[in-house]
């Protein structure tokens, strides 16, 4: 089967875009939360990507939350994983030589409960070539420790910031989130600590309830909420946070088709991720690469830059 990329060309459109000096074949990724290396590649080719961004990982093996962790509820999701992994040595053995082989770019999602937990892990992967970028995650809402709690205060943001920028060798990424009151601020303090690009938004706190069972449906009662419903106010977050600061931005929050990718480009962001549309359409984020194709020849856009200042918002 033909690349996309090779039929973007073929009809005089150049996907390419930059973020923090990596240059990147298309502005598609995957979102960290719902990506599986193998498990996606037995649905597409990973070189269609732009970049592959994996699930978090820590430094040592976290177990996760109790179950139920998922609730289906009306626009989405509800989920409480609490970011399960097996730790950054089972991550470097399985999932990065395993990606080893694609010709696509590699961003490492970093967990930690604490400050140097997330520089335990730059320190054990600063010098794996195969990743680009590190995105840390300051902005899961499912642990008790560490997560959204450096998220939600731009004096921590900005400390996490500062300390993985003194030790990474590569571009950083700062994860934001979203349970906030202003999120410019936060990411005026990440860029003020030498953030290299930001990716936004994780998911919203939310609750589903069962009323046969008259419990909670999730073991930890609250959630991460995602899905198509979020998109308007991930949409307003990354306008707001484009007019802010001076650095790219991954936009992310109820993608489900190309015209969605647009409006995100359109309102701010260099690129975007798909996550939860994934979860239901296995293929989803190479329908939606087709489909910001097919958007860019219909309105004669040859490039993502055009694409962006095309739109007067």
């Amino acid at each position: 089967m033909a690349k996309l990329d090779g039929l973007a060309e073929s009809k005089g459109i150049d996907l390419t875009v930059k973020l923090a000096g990596e240059t990147f074949s298309n502005p598609i990724m995957t979102a960290a939360g719902t990506f599986s290396a193998r498990e996606s590649a037995s649905f597409y080719d990973l070189n269609e990507l732009g970049a592959a961004v994996t699930k978090g990982v820590s430094s040592e093996p976290w177990k996760g939350n109790e179950t139920p962790r998922i609730a289906e509820t009306f626009g989405g999701i509800l989920n409480s994983i609490g970011l399960q992994n097996p730790g950054v040595e089972a991550y470097k053995r399985n999932e990065l030589s395993y990606l080893s082989q694609f010709d696509t770019k590699i961003i490492a999602n970093i967990a930690g409960h604490t400050i140097d937990g997330y520089c335990d892990v730059i320190r054990k992967l600063n010098n794996s070539d195969q990743i680009s970028m590190f995105e840390i995650n300051i902005s899961c809402p499912n642990v008790n420790e560490g997560g959204m709690a450096f998220g939600t205060d731009p004096k921590m943001a900005a400390a996490v910031t500062k300390a993985v920028r003194n030790i990474s060798k590569k571009p950083i990424i700062i994860k934001l989130s979203p349970n906030v009151t202003d999120i410019a601020e936060i990411a005026k303090a990440v860029q003020s600590e030498g953030a290299n690009a930001i990716s936004m938004i994780n998911t919203l706190m939310g609750m589903h309830i069962d009323v046969k069972s008259r419990r909670a449906t999730l073991a930890r009662k609250v959630g991460g909420f995602s899905g198509p419903a979020i998109k308007p106010i991930a949409l307003r977050m990354v306008w707001e946070t484009a007019n802010a600061v001076d650095l790219p931005i991954i936009g992310m929050g109820g993608i489900t088709k190309g015209t969605d990718a647009a409006e995100f480009i359109a309102a701010g962001a260099s690129a975007v991720a798909v996550g939860t549309a994934s979860l239901s359409d296995p293929l989803a984020v190479i329908r939606i690469k087709k489909e910001l194709i097919e958007y860019m020849e219909e309105n004669r856009f040859s490039t993502i830059s055009e694409l962006k200042h095309a739109f007067n918002i």
